[in-house]
């Protein structure tokens, strides 16, 4: 079992025991979410704009996947492809199997079965996400019976055992509120007992901790390491912040315009990051210890789906590009389980962290 991470700099980049990449736990001869290869197209405007390109990753059961990059790097879109909640004339190509099942072959009304009982999933709005016209215990009651075939009594039983859970007080009297009584922690707190209340074995957590304040985001992480550690299930952790993947995730995939630009243990890319993006990143993050220091942005805007430029999608942007990155870019094994898609990747290895 995967334990609490040993905590080693001001980041908190976490020290999780390895595991070699595709390598299952308990004799299964593969993760319990592997994506290969997946594309994503949508339609605009009558033409197919892609949006996904050959992406890859997989997280098993106890494990935590961070997944970084800015806004309209394709984070969001890759949760919405693994659940094929999609737009219309949407096109998924590639593979994404779930404890081994293949979920591109699925009907939409297999899916529906996957979705809540399989796999569940934390927005980032929790307020919004819950229906206000309803109390916690109806919305959550009728989460656990959709799966379940349990009479309404039992699933209230389960109800309040699922609150208490995730460290809700009073979680009787909870049930009786309405969204609007509690806090945004506490709603954060429902959401994912109503992503965990059919038994979900993978918890896809979109940015859970945006809207909260710092005191209840470290709440919220604490939360979600205890599911995967007691309750062993998988977890893809989509964030912004560098700081809470550092130290919740065991490893981490770096996206830049619908690409996965650098993926490897969280611990490494932290302390070692090789492709530019990831240390432009690293370099916006605030260190109280540099009183004064003004941090650098990263120039510039990431491109919009059907604008992407030829060769490294980062090449506009980066301070380091060179001839060669005009160039196709694929992803290279620095080490075992450290990929990066940079034709510099071995040259930028020298440079010093752009964390110091």
């Amino acid at each position: 079992m995967l334990g609490e991470p040993a905590v080693d700099t001001a980041l908190g980049k976490p020290a999780w025991p390895r595991r070699r990449p595709g390598e299952g736990v308990g004799g299964r001869p593969e993760p319990y979410l592997m994506v290969s290869d997946l594309g994503l197209t949508l339609q605009r405007d009558g033409r197919a704009v892609p949006v996904l390109d050959s992406l890859s990753l997989h997280v098993d059961q106890g494990e935590v996947l961070g997944v970084v990059g800015e806004s309209g790097s394709g984070k969001t879109m890759t949760a919405l492809s693994i659940l094929r909640l999609l737009p219309r004339g949407a096109r998924l190509t590639g593979s994404i199997r779930l404890d081994g099942q293949e979920l591109l072959d699925l009907t939409e009304t297999e899916m529906r079965q996957v979705r809540g009982a399989r796999v569940g999933m934390v927005f980032q709005e929790p307020v919004a996400a819950l229906n206000p016209v309803f109390t916690v215990g109806v919305q959550l009651v009728a989460a656990i019976r959709a799966h379940r075939d349990l009479a309404r009594s039992d699933a209230r039983a389960r109800a309040v055992e699922l609150l208490r859970t995730v460290g809700l007080p009073e979680p009787e009297r909870r049930l009786r509120q309405y969204p609007h009584e509690l806090s945004g922690g506490m709603c954060q707190r429902v959401m994912i007992a109503m992503a965990i209340a059919s038994g979900a074995r993978l918890l896809i957590a979109d940015e859970p901790t945006t809207a909260l304040d710092v005191t209840i985001q470290d709440e919220i992480v604490r939360l979600i390491r205890r599911l995967a550690v007691e309750s062993q299930i998988a977890v893809l952790f989509i964030s912004h912040d560098l700081g809470l993947v550092a130290r919740l995730c065991h490893r981490m995939v770096v996206m830049y315009a619908g690409q996965i630009v650098e993926s490897g243990p969280a611990s490494e890319l932290l302390r070692s990051p090789l492709h530019p993006y990831t240390r432009a990143l690293l370099r916006c993050v605030p260190d109280l210890h540099a009183v004064g220091v003004v941090r650098r942005g990263i120039a510039g805007s990431p491109p919009l789906p059907g604008t992407i430029p030829g060769g490294c999608r980062f090449r506009p942007r980066c301070e380091f590009a060179a001839e060669a990155c005009g160039a196709p870019q694929h992803l290279l094994a620095m080490t075992e389980d450290h990929l990066v898609r940079c034709v510099r990747a071995e040259q930028l290895a020298g440079l010093e962290p752009t964390t110091r």
